[in-house]
């Protein structure tokens, strides 16, 4: 197999793993801030799982920009 390939795969395996770990401290967060509307923390909590979502929607774009790219030079 293409090199290329098996860092695409190896990009969205790792991925994957390490957003699914992060999602349920991502889900405490909500929840703290859901209980603590009025807290100091909350803010901070709110910025760190819009990090996440942008992190998540990255690691999305580019997994499909490297499946595109790998079946382009596996086929082409």
């Amino acid at each position: 197999m293409n090199l290329l390939l098996w860092i695409t795969i190896g990009f969205i395996v790792i991925g994957f793993v390490v957003l699914a770990s992060l999602k349920k401290g991502m889900e405490s967060k909500l929840a703290f801030i859901k209980a603590n509307e009025e807290s100091e923390e909350s803010p901070t909590k709110a910025k760190s799982i819009i990090w996440w979502i942008y992190s998540a929607i990255a690691w999305g774009i580019v997994s499909m920009g490297l499946i595109v790219w790998s079946f382009h030079n596996y086929f082409g």
